[in-house]
């Protein structure tokens, strides 16, 4: 697996257990003493460790290439998922995923960007960098589950919208503010959980809703802290202090009001355990959606609709 400088010691210490498993078997001494003692020491390191991370090496977890991405969270959680592809005017985006599905009984509809595992699907997918066509077929997705009363899940997992010369020809930005200006009208339940990356207009797209969790190591901000530091000091290098000032992590979020709720992780981060994650996700994601859909849609929309109003909101002296 994969691994960033501060995990290093980490992975070492597992390597360590391992090979003392194997030299145990192999050699048939029992050694389940210095075993036992070991994981307990890399039980205190991983506490210790990820009990200090700064807000950049969060970031740096939540790029995780192993870190589960919306059809991980579907295959995991999720039954009878039915994709569906296409905006009906220009054509199918492979970085932000539609469908219809089951979670817990209740039939939704769930959408969310998609990332590749290695190289070659990062390309298909684009990276989890959406097209405006990737928009515009969520948004159709969300007025067929509007016509069939189904609740709208939305997993947020991107570094942001695609910037390139097509993308921009084809209306990028108009199609990413009709579907933040339609989110607010949509009449039906509207969950949005950020799983991984929450990067600028890209996040947004698929980012107004009832309720805001994020995950414990995501990170939702108006922009990447490298794009931060380019654009303040014109110095990408200086990321780790962007990472900082722009109180991006979910517990900044929380405190501000930006999210309702933080779900808690694996230890260490959702690519150490996905099952995990999962299943705290799925607790917290159908607990909310049990609240909201008891809700009146005139009371829910009035309700989206102050959410984000208060957000930025200050008294002067």
């Amino acid at each position: 697996m994969q691994s960033w400088d501060f995990e290093k010691p980490i992975i070492e210490l597992e390597k360590k257990i391992e090979e003392l498993k194997k030299f145990s078997k192999d050699k048939d001494i029992d050694l389940s003493s210095e075993v036992i003692d070991l994981k307990e020491k890399l039980h205190r390191l991983k506490k210790d460790v990820y009990s200090k991370l700064s807000p950049w090496q969060k970031v740096q977890i939540s790029r995780h290439p192993n870190r589960p991405a919306t059809l991980d969270y579907i295959d995991i959680l999720m039954k009878d998922f039915i994709p569906l592809a296409g905006d009906r005017l220009y054509g199918e985006d492979k970085a932000l995923v539609c469908g219809l599905a089951t979670l817990d009984g209740r039939k939704i509809a769930v959408m969310g960007h998609q990332k590749g595992k290695d190289t070659k699907e990062n390309i298909e997918r684009n990276f989890g960098c959406a097209h405006p066509e990737g928009y515009r077929k969520a948004m159709r997705v969300m007025r067929l589950a509007e016509r069939f009363s189904l609740p709208v899940v939305c997993l947020i997992y991107t570094p942001g919208a695609y910037p390139g010369i097509g993308a921009e020809e084809r209306g990028q930005a108009q199609a990413i503010a009709e579907n933040i200006r339609d989110m607010f009208e949509l009449k039906t339940p509207i969950l949005v959980v950020v799983i991984g990356e929450g990067g600028s207009g890209g996040a947004l797209g698929i980012g107004i809703g009832d309720r805001v969790l994020i995950l414990e190591y995501a990170y939702y901000s108006v922009i990447s802290p490298e794009g931060c530091a380019a654009i303040l000091w014109k110095d990408a290098s200086r990321r780790e202090e962007a990472a900082k000032v722009l109180k991006l992590t979910a517990p900044d979020l929380l405190s501000m009001g930006i999210v309702d709720e933080v779900i808690r992780e694996a230890e260490g981060g959702a690519h150490w355990g996905w099952e995990e994650t999962a299943v705290n996700l799925k607790s917290c994601v159908t607990k909310n959606l049990n609240d909201i859909c008891k809700k009146p849609l005139e009371t829910l929309l009035c309700e989206r609709y102050r959410r984000y109003r208060k957000i930025g909101v200050f008294q002067g002296l």
